[in-house]
């Protein structure tokens, strides 16, 4: 039977009503969260990295406090992709399938959208995020691989950011107007009082819901009521500090995709700009409220977009998922009310620091554990381990800290043995990127024994959980201002291990010297080669003349800035409070 047969039959048996499965009783949505990407679980490839990290985290969040939000996303059944290094250091990509049946249920509704002339019909599946108390976030999975449609159509929900500009335009076609005919079949878009667009990409929701307006009113014409009405609808969270980040689609594209009438709806919402479909010019004009993910990218986006209003929430991890058994144990034991509340990790401050360093010492075996399963490593528990995880691209400059491997030599010999962990994905088309990975694999043959640097292939969830709490000292290296927000470093944060850090993104609030962690210091006047070497030579001054010397020299003293990163970072950097801080400021109207 297909699904478009199984609907008529739920359909004939159930006068057209849902069945209780499509939605769970209780409260009715208010809130809508639309992201093309969101990280559900471990072993479900339904995300590329941080965006996709944080938009799991704040409805894992939303779930703990029982706020009625929605999630709607693609089902991406080929993934994103699985990544593997030859002996050169070059990645391979290979397909990273998984079956929606084993860990979701398909609901009986489809939705039709209209592409290049052709219907194409959407299914979706149910995932359930659900707390501890039993509160349930539902988030949609939208599939067009159905039978009736053209084997085109039916590969548009399949791989994550794979394709052309054709195929990207196509699947936010899917995402905003399939993805807001969804709600509608399913009963909930009446009561949703908020939609929230993460991210440019569901900016069709707009023209989306401009049109079920006109059709409500009988109308085929917009007027500046309508568009004032609608914004009122809509929040836009872009975290994209470079305007090349910013997904822009031909105008002639765009109608052959959508149809001139629809693009001459876009072009009367302001979504056209230069002679593009902008889809950030699109959401800015559709949205009441929009936000940076930092104070700095916030100020960095009213720069970008000087005729709008850009607010700022500063983004934050979901605790329960990011925080090692070890350091659970640990704050349970010390802190019980740190589940249901993450404010209370402040009383950490207090906990003694030989149990932090316990705590530690575990997640650190439980770490290098997992590398020697993966890769035959054995590495040196006792040694002062710097680890490193992100998406490989230029701007994060992996490769800093290899910048003068006679530097990094000597400061192993004078203050104390190092190790490196390095782990992340390049886009499989973005060519600089995978140049990183070329590069630290170069340096660590280099380095020989001298310095142990270890990439881990494929990093996802499982790895993550692990790496962030294993390291003794998280690195990060982005050319400002180029870093939106960055979270790797706050769940590391969560683990007792402080960041070294340019001040960019969230570290310019969560960097207290000595404290939470260490500065690099960048000159803003420098760039390309001069800025590198700036850079560097600040981190390595920091490893040399500060952090290595007080890990190897006074442990006390290294514990106390862990418990530190846990005390004033982690009780802050949470998605519990950023969840609050948007059901307050944002989602409120």
């Amino acid at each position: 039977m297909t699904v478009a047969s199984r609907q008529a039959a739920h359909d004939r048996s159930n006068d057209g009503r849902l069945h209780a499965i499509d939605h769970a009783p209780g409260a009715h949505p208010r809130v809508a969260y639309f992201s093309m990407e969101i990280a559900l679980e471990a072993g479900l490839p339904t995300y590329s990295g941080g965006l996709g990290i944080l938009a799991g985290d704040m409805l894992r969040s939303a779930a703990d406090l029982g706020v009625p939000i929605v999630g709607v996303t693609l089902v991406y059944k080929h993934g994103y992709f699985t990544q593997s290094l030859d002996a050169n250091g070059q990645q391979h990509e290979a397909i990273d399938a998984w079956d929606p049946r084993a860990r979701t249920h398909l609901l009986e509704r489809i939705v039709e959208v209209r592409i290049e002339g052709r219907t194409v019909r959407i299914a979706a599946w149910r995932f359930d995020l659900t707390s501890a108390l039993g509160h349930v976030v539902p988030v949609y999975l939208l599939d067009t691989d159905l039978e009736e449609n053209d084997p085109q159509d039916r590969a548009l929900t399949a791989s994550l950011y794979g394709g052309d500009h054709r195929y990207r335009i196509a699947q936010e076609i899917v995402l905003g107007y399939g993805g807001y005919a969804m709600l509608e079949a399913l009963g909930l878009i009446d009561g949703i009082a908020t939609l929230h667009m993460n991210e440019g990409h569901a900016a069709f929701l707009v023209p989306a819901a401009m049109e079920a307006r006109l059709r409500a009113n009988g109308r085929d014409s917009v007027n500046a009521d309508d568009i004032a009405h609608i914004r009122k609808q809509f929040v836009f969270t872009t975290h994209t500090p470079v305007p090349a980040g910013h997904d822009r689609f031909d105008r002639g594209l765009t109608s052959a995709l959508l149809g001139e009438d629809r693009t001459r709806l876009i072009d009367r919402l302001g979504g056209v700009h230069d002679g593009s479909v902008n889809m950030t010019q699109l959401a800015l004009r559709g949205s009441h409220y929009v936000n940076g993910v930092a104070m700095r990218h916030g100020e960095v986006s009213r720069e970008m977009f000087p005729d709008d209003t850009v607010h700022a929430i500063t983004n934050g991890v979901h605790a329960g998922r990011w925080t090692s058994p070890a350091f659970a144990t640990l704050f349970d034991r010390h802190v019980p009310q740190w589940r249901s509340d993450n404010g209370y990790l402040r009383h950490a401050i207090g906990v003694p620091l030989e149990d932090v360093a316990a705590a530690h010492r575990a997640a650190k075996d439980d770490l290098f554990v997992e590398i020697k399963r993966r890769t035959g490593v054995d590495l040196d528990r006792s040694r002062f381990t710097i680890g490193f995880a992100r998406r490989a691209a230029e701007y994060k400059r992996g490769y800093l800290a290899f910048t003068d491997l006679d530097r990094l030599r000597a400061i192993a010999a004078k203050v104390g043995p190092l190790q490196f962990v390095f782990a992340g994905k390049a886009h499989p088309q973005d060519n600089d990127g995978k140049a990183v990975i070329r590069r630290i694999h170069e340096a660590a043959v280099a380095l020989g024994d001298d310095l142990r640097v270890v990439y881990l292939e494929n990093y996802e969830i499982a790895l993550a959980q692990r790496l962030i709490a294993g390291v003794d000292l998280w690195l990060n290296t982005p050319r400002p201002p180029l870093e939106a927000s960055g979270t790797s470093g706050m769940k590391a944060a969560l683990n007792g291990v402080p960041s070294l850090s340019t001040l960019d993104g969230w570290w310019v609030e969560g960097c207290i010297e000595g404290q939470t962690g260490w500065e690099i210091a960048s000159d803003p006047k420098l760039f390309g080669d001069e800025e590198n070497a700036n850079d560097s030579a600040s981190l390595y001054d920091k490893l040399e003349r500060v952090i290595v010397p007080l890990f190897y020299n006074d442990p006390d003293g290294y514990t106390r800035v862990m418990r530190g990163a846990i005390a004033f970072n982690a009780s802050y950097f949470n998605t519990q409070r950023s969840v609050e801080q948007y059901a307050r400021s944002a989602y409120r109207r």
